[in-house]
C-alpha cells in the first residue's frame, strides 16, 4: 500500500525529469528552406510523369481486357 501511495504522489507532483526547452524554435536559415523546397520540386517533377504513365498503362489494360472478353463471347 505504501508503494502505491508513493508512486501516485510522485507521479502527480513530480516535475518531468527530461523536459525539453521549447522556447527555442526553428532556427535554420533561408538556404535550408530553399534546399528542402528544391528537393520537393524534384520529387514532384518525377511523380507527374509516373502518374501519367500509370494512368496510361491502366487504360490500356482495361482496353485489352475488354477486347479479350469480346473475343471470348464471339
Amino acid at each position: 500500500m505504501k508503494a502505491i501511495i508513493t508512486t501516485l504522489t510522485l507521479s502527480l507532483f513530480a516535475a518531468p525529469a527530461f523536459a525539453i526547452d521549447t522556447a527555442q524554435t526553428y532556427n535554420s536559415g533561408i538556404l535550408v528552406l530553399l534546399f528542402v523546397g528544391f528537393c520537393a520540386l524534384i520529387i514532384v517533377a518525377q511523380l507527374v510523369p509516373a502518374v501519367l504513365t500509370l494512368f496510361g498503362m491502366t487504360k490500356e489494360a482495361v482496353k485489352q481486357s475488354g477486347r479479350k472478353a469480346a473475343s471470348v463471347k464471339n
